[in-house]
C-alpha cells in the first residue's frame, strides 16, 4: 500500500461515522439518480430554433430561459408572487417530457394524449426522488398545470413569452415553417394576461409586426400550399 493509500485510510477511519453514514444512504443515492436522470431533458428537442436561426432549442435550455425571465420580469406580472417558488417551477414544469416527449403547442392530435403520457412520466420521474421531495416537486408540476396560483400564472405567461421571443428574433421563422395561423398563436398567446397585462401588450405589439410582415398563414389558405 502506498502512503497516499495509507493516508487516505487512516482519514476515512477519522471520519465521524454519522457523515459516512449519510453519505452511503438511500436517501442520498435516491437523489443522485434524479439528478442524473434529469440530465436526459437535454435530449429532448422543440420546435422553436436558437436565436440567429441556430439549431432546436432543447427543453432543459427553455426551462433555463424561462427561470431567468421570472427573475428578471417579475415586476410586470398583474399580482405580487413567490418568485423562487415560480423560477423552481418553470425548471421542473417540462421534466415529464424525458418520457412523455415534446408535445407542440399547436399539434392538436399530439394534445389528445398530452395529459395522460405527462401523468405517466410524473409518476415515473418523480417516483425517483425521497418521498417528501418528490411529492414537493411534483406538487409543482401539478400546481403548473391547474395554472389557478400568482405563480403558476406567471409561470405561464413565461413559457408563452420565451419562445416567441426566439421566435421574434428569427424573423417568425417557425411560425412560417409549421404554416400557423395569428388566430391559432393568439389562442395560446391569450393565456399570458392572467400573467402579465404587461407582457400581453408586449406581445400582441410583436405578433402585430410579424403578421404585417406575412408570417402567419391565413385561415382560408390550405397549410400545404402554404409551404411549397
Amino acid at each position: 500500500m502506498s502512503k497516499k493509500d495509507r493516508e487516505r485510510e487512516e482519514e476515512t477511519k477519522k471520519t465521524d461515522p454519522r457523515i459516512r453514514e449519510r453519505a452511503e444512504s438511500e436517501r442520498l443515492n435516491e437523489q443522485l439518480s434524479f439528478i442524473t436522470e434529469i440530465d436526459k431533458e437535454k435530449t429532448i428537442l422543440r420546435q422553436t430554433h436558437l436565436t440567429n436561426h441556430g439549431r432546436r432549442e432543447d427543453d432543459a435550455e427553455h426551462a433555463w430561459h424561462m427561470a431567468v425571465m421570472v427573475w428578471l420580469l417579475s415586476e410586470y406580472a398583474n399580482e405580487p408572487f413567490d418568485r423562487a417558488r415560480c423560477m423552481m417551477m418553470c425548471l421542473v414544469h417540462d421534466i415529464v417530457e424525458i418520457d412523455a416527449g415534446d408535445t407542440y403547442a399547436y399539434d392538436e392530435e399530439g394534445k389528445k394524449t398530452q395529459r395522460s403520457r405527462e401523468e405517466r412520466a410524473a409518476e415515473r420521474i418523480f417516483g425517483i426522488l425521497p418521498g417528501d421531495q418528490g411529492k414537493e416537486l411534483r406538487d409543482l408540476f401539478e400546481e403548473f398545470e391547474k395554472d389557478a396560483t400568482p405563480e403558476a400564472h406567471f409561470a405561464h405567461a413565461m413559457d408563452n413569452f420565451q419562445p416567441l421571443l426566439l421566435n421574434h428574433a428569427n424573423k417568425g421563422s417557425d411560425w412560417k415553417e409549421h404554416a400557423v395561423t395569428r388566430e391559432q398563436v393568439n389562442g395560446r398567446q391569450y393565456r399570458t394576461r392572467e400573467g402579465s397585462q404587461v407582457l400581453y401588450e408586449k406581445t400582441r405589439q410583436i405578433l402585430d409586426l410579424h403578421e404585417k410582415e406575412g408570417c402567419f398563414r391565413k385561415k382560408a389558405e390550405d397549410p400545404k400550399d402554404s409551404q411549397q
